[in-house]
């Protein structure tokens, strides 16, 4: 209480320091691209389908909804070769972002775009907190922009994805478990499923290794969080769960029609570039993949260092393997790739300015590599590959040269 009372009106002036560059941000926002360049489609979605229900009463899964979306979006209904823009989350996500939507899309937008900026901003500290990692300031000062500036954590922001809210809340998550905060883990990781093809196998074994370790409150608090978004939806929209599901079932059938055709990076390797495998050697590979991290987890002996690496593996084999890939769902590949970094800058000779040369040759290299690629404003699907394909050299390199001896906490 003591330290409370000494410490209050620097918190308060932090506070509200904090908000004014906030709101000064969400002001550049507007005024230089919101504002002249309407767009963060995929938060639009979002944004129109809790609108529809909050404003209008549609169930935000309804024909009529998706149509009024699409007005938005297009000025018309959307062709088959245009996303649908079906609002296609969990319920609650309207419930989060209903605060928004009152103002002006140009306005709304503007201040999602700064939450994501910060939301990544946030998970990256957070991440060099939970390693232990203490670069010099000026690497420190470069990732932190780099996060932002890079291919996925750009694409993020540019199109206003929930996926940055995601790794913000599974960053949270982790960090607190490392410091013991099981409640506000548990809370943090029940937010995560605002996008669940993001977390759908880090979820189950986070419990489980919860159980193994007795962490009760992390275990009751996720669940409790959980149980309030989820009923708390179905007050409002009785029926929400079984309209989510079908919704995702139209959506794919718009996807075979030609919106897009993108499978996961397994599918990618085995149907594009070495076709021979197809349908069976997509699902040979997956498979090995479940059954490669699983059985790591199964072995695991409560190391800090291999509980990191496991996370990253799960989280690597999740965005091989989903079905419908999407390069802003990567920015969780964040948690490995920076584990590498710590392992390069601890280990290895000159290992910051091996950390700084990564960063630019990914930087320019995934910029790059999307120009080269890009056709009629689909990414090609060599873009897919590169990223989680070197994270998982990466992560093996790592896993047989410093597991034992790792010098993360």
């Amino acid at each position: 209480m003591t330290y409370l009372r000494r410490h209050l009106p620097g918190l308060l002036i932090g506070l509200l320091l904090s908000f004014v560059l906030f709101a000064l941000h969400v002001f550049a926002v507007y005024t230089i691209f919101t504002s002249k360049y309407p767009g963060a489609n995929d938060f639009y979605s979002r944004w129109g389908g809790a609108r529809a229900f909050w404003v209008n009463g549609l169930n935000p899964y309804s024909e009529e909804a998706t149509l009024q979306i699409q007005q938005g979006i297009y000025g018309r209904p959307a062709k088959e070769n245009e996303d649908p823009g079906p609002f296609a989350y969990p319920f609650y996500v309207a419930i989060l972002i209903w605060p928004l939507i009152y103002l002006p899309y140009a306005w709304a937008s503007a201040i999602w775009l700064s939450l994501l900026e910060v939301a990544l901003l946030g998970a990256v500290f957070l991440t060099m907190s939970m390693y232990g990692w203490r670069p010099p300031l000026w690497l420190a000062a470069f990732s932190a922009v780099w996060v932002i500036v890079f291919y996925h954590g750009a694409r993020t922001i540019i199109l206003g994805q929930v996926a940055g809210l995601v790794y913000f809340s599974l960053a949270l998550s982790l960090w607190a478990l490392h410091r013991q905060a099981d409640a506000l883990a548990g809370v943090a990781l029940a937010f995560c499923t605002i996008k669940p093809q993001m977390v759908y196998l880090v979820i189950p074994v986070l419990l489980w290794w919860g159980w193994r370790q007795k962490r009760w409150q992390f275990m009751s608090y996720f669940i409790g969080t959980l149980v309030v978004l989820v009923g708390l939806s179905v007050l409002l929209v009785p029926s929400w769960p079984l309209d989510f599901f079908n919704q995702l079932r139209i959506f794919g059938s718009y996807q075979a029609l030609g919106y897009t055709n993108i499978g996961s990076p397994v599918w990618i390797i085995s149907h594009i570039y070495f076709p021979a495998l197809g349908d069976s050697g997509e699902i040979i590979i997956s498979v090995l993949l479940l059954i490669f991290t699983g059985y790591a987890w199964l072995r695991y002996r409560n190391e800090p260092q291999a509980f990191h690496w496991l996370i990253g593996i799960t989280l690597l084999t999740t965005n091989l393997i989903t079905p419908r890939a999407a390069t802003t769902n990567y920015i969780v590949l964040f948690f490995p790739l920076f584990l590498f970094f710590v392992i390069l800058s601890q280990r290895v000779p000159h290992g910051n300015g091996w950390v700084l040369a990564i960063q630019l040759a990914g930087l320019f290299g995934l910029w790059g590599l999307f120009f080269a690629t890009v056709e009629d404003n689909f990414e090609g699907p060599l873009l897919y590959l590169p990223l989680p394909l070197l994270i998982l050299a990466a992560m093996l390199w790592y896993r047989r040269q410093f597991i034992a001896e790792s010098p993360i906490p």
